[in-house]
């Protein structure tokens, strides 16, 4: 008893420790914006930071009436935009507003230098917004751009920590509080695994500040969500273990020793399935992926440690009486008839009604995937439209100038000429710029948000007297940046064949050393890269759950078939949560990036279940009647009876912590946590409560082959 409470002190005390150091010299930061980091476009974001003029960063500002702006209106917003100018650049001149034709718009870009600290940008922000609208009565202020963008996605994520902690914990303690029935057991649980996603969340910022990284909101709330997913599970699994043994043990430390040595199997091959999948997303090229990867790493493994090494500790010190009022009592034998064994018996009977039954019910809820629609732009990204995507509407209505979509070439010196002579030939695609735009100010209008917005705004030289397809701006260490527009709508398919065609023949021209970027060609690299991530992940996934499950079955067939089981409840998933989002929501498509992380979960954490309940039909199907195992039938419907409410449980509240990733206002974590939520419902509910029973009940003892069994077959 003491050894458990000096080891639990211990224990906690090692962690807070650690998680204070690691809490040191930190400071909130926001979504790092850009294309993948390998990619051509992050590339000339990156060779553009060097160039003498540029900017960084830039606010879009856009006055607004309903009625004509008057001239005491415009001079009022000009003598702000040279006020703002003197204090937040070094132009020497303020170039005055841009007026649309109608004359209810006025617009102005701000260059500003770029930053990544939230309160900094925040605060300058806000005092841009004061001083840009100050006495001007009857006009609304939108502030939108690069700058625009990046301040409404941090808004996103302002007190998401504490917004998601609350909400999650307060669905933990509901689910807990119903599925132990106890008023004082959830409470122990619960504090092993706020800890554990404390300590998770703050190693892994740690981890990628050693690797020259930061974790954004985004990946922060993905990660609190799965370490107590995770760590809920395997705490239920335990406990209900713990219980079981109490009935048969009079020494609490013996039944927690059986019940941690019965269920240690399950939890290592599920958590050990999940920390290989996570490694696998660090080699994803979206970066976001990647980081979530990082931090599903160490949050998974710390999940683990914390549910083997700590909450047993945790429980074995306190009495039984923890369980009141369902206290359980050594030497009284569990009840075995439980719903669950009851639906065993029922499906064993008639495992082909039960089997077909659901196999069309499957069917029907996947059909609806088949008519997904994929890509969300810019403006689709949030639940709630903000001013930057408000903003960036009336530009595109009211200016010709934000039409279209520009891209950013830097090229050798040399052969800038030859550039421009192939823009001029290519006007099958290409646009005649907008009128001048200052030198040092970006013109481009953001494509994307998160992972697709581009790092700084292009610069654009004054244009040239004579119209022409491509603007040349400024020059540095040998690379001149070359600006032009397309003549095809901003993020179309168009647009995309465009923008390869012409890094295609760029490559064949000087030096072949011209490179491409801009939001457009952001937008391009990132579905590019995402098409790479699904074909490598989505095999790679596949074959290492499979190699796992081989592993702790010590099986092939079985492992097929539960690997079919899990693929089947994905697009179950995705079709099911497709009708919810049209039919609820109205979303016009799911975000690109949508589908590796669904899948990742879902698979990863969905064969959990599975793996819980066979590792526990391996061992009742092993248990000796009369000197001969009982075999797989008796082995299954045993199982499903004692793992049945625990299982059902540990689904429920996976379904329900992911579900808390809807209280976000941005669509693709709306999505992610809808479609992962509906997944695990439909794996814990259908999948493994009456498809793998029913396949078990049809295949028997082949299940486990290779494997002898030494249970005779009819």
């Amino acid at each position: 008893m003491w050894s458990s409470i000096i080891a639990l002190v211990i224990g906690v005390g090692l962690t807070g420790g650690a998680f204070v150091a690691s809490q040191l010299e930190t400071e909130e930061t926001a979504p790092a914006t850009g294309a993948p980091s390998q990619s051509e476009a992050a590339e000339v974001a990156r060779l553009k930071e060097d160039f003498p003029v540029e900017a960084g960063t830039a606010l879009f500002l856009v006055f607004t009436s309903d009625s004509e702006l008057t001239d005491s209106q415009l001079e009022t917003i000009n003598e702000h935009l040279t006020d703002l100018y003197a204090e937040y650049t070094e132009i020497p001149f303020a170039p005055q507003a841009e007026v649309s034709e109608d004359g209810t718009t006025a617009s102005a870009i701000l260059p500003l230098e770029a930053t990544n600290v939230v309160e900094e940008r925040s605060e300058r922000y806000n005092a841009v917004k004061d001083a840009a609208i100050a006495g001007v009565t009857g006009v609304d202020l939108y502030l939108t751009g690069p700058e625009g963008f990046a301040e409404d996605i941090s808004n996103v994520f302002a007190g998401a920590d504490i917004t998601l902690l609350a909400t999650t914990a307060g669905v933990v303690v509901i689910l807990l509080l119903v599925t132990y029935r106890s008023p004082i057991l959830w409470i122990i649980p619960l504090l092993v695994v706020g800890i554990a996603d404390g300590l998770a969340g703050a190693v892994s910022k740690k981890v990628a500040d050693m690797l020259g990284t930061q974790l954004d909101g985004s990946v922060g709330g993905i990660l609190s969500v799965l370490v107590f997913g995770a760590g809920t599970n395997y705490a239920l699994l335990i406990i209900s273990r713990y219980r079981e043994e109490l009935i048969r043990h009079e020494s609490r430390a013996v039944a927690m020793a059986n019940a941690v040595r019965g269920t240690s199997p399950a939890i290592l091959a599920s958590g050990g399935t999940v920390l290989i999948v996570m490694a696998l997303l660090t080699f994803a090229q979206v970066d976001g992926s990647r980081l979530l990867g990082l931090a599903g790493l160490v949050g998974i493994a710390i999940a683990m440690i914390f549910g083997i090494g700590v909450l047993p500790f945790a429980l074995v010190v306190w009495p039984r009486g923890i369980f009141w009022p369902l206290t359980p009592k050594f030497g009284v034998e569990p009840k075995r008839e439980s719903m669950w064994k009851r639906a065993g018996h029922a499906i064993a009977r008639r495992p082909v009604i039960a089997g077909l039954g659901s196999a069309i019910l499957v069917a029907g809820l996947a059909l609806p995937a088949l008519t997904v629609q994929v890509g969300l732009t810019a403006n689709e990204r949030f639940i709630s439209k903000p001013d930057a995507v408000t903003g960036i509407e009336i530009l595109v209505d009211k200016f010709e100038s934000f039409q279209g979509s520009s891209i950013t070439v830097l090229a050798d010196d040399n052969d800038v000429e030859a550039v421009q002579e192939y823009f001029a030939d290519r006007d099958d695609i290409m646009e005649i710029p907008a009128p001048e735009i200052p030198a040092g100010v970006g013109g481009e209008i953001p494509a994307g948000v998160g992972s697709e917005v581009p790092s700084g705004p292009p610069v654009i030289a004054p244009a040239p007297a004579e119209p022409t397809f491509s603007t040349v701006g400024d020059s540095h260490d040998g690379m001149t940046e070359i600006t032009a527009k397309l003549d095809h709508p901003t993020e179309s398919d168009e647009t995309a064949a465009a923008i390869a065609e012409i890094r295609l023949d760029l490559d064949g021209i000087g030096e072949g050393t011209a490179i491409v970027g801009g939001s457009d060609a952001a937008v391009f690299d990132t579905r590019t890269a995402i098409s790479a991530d699904e074909r490598l992940i989505f095999p790679s996934v596949l074959l290492v759950v499979l190699l796992m499950l081989i592993i702790v079955l010590r099986a092939v067939v079985a492992p097929l078939i539960l690997l079919a089981t899990v693929v089947a409840s994905y697009f179950t998933a995705v079709g099911s949560s497709w009708l919810l989002f049209q039919g609820i929501w109205g979303f016009p498509a799911l975000d690109s990036n949508v589908f590796v992380q669904t899948f990742l979960f879902l698979v990863a954490l969905g064969i959990d279940y599975n793996m819980f309940l066979m590792t526990r039909v391996k061992e009742e199907s092993e248990i000796l009647v009369g000197g001969k195992p009982v075999g797989i039938r008796t082995g299954m419907i045993n199982a499903l009876g004692a793992t049945g409410g625990v299982i059902t449980s540990a689904g429920v509240l996976l379904a329900a912590v992911f579900a808390v990733l809807g209280v976000l206002p941005l669509i693709t974590l709306t999505q992610i946590g809808v479609i992962v939520c509906v997944g695990v419902l439909i794996d814990t509910l259908l999948i493994r409560s009456v498809v793998v029973p029913s396949l078990t009940f049809l295949v028997g003892e082949k299940m486990w082959w290779p494997r002898k069994t030494g249970v005779l077959t009819k």
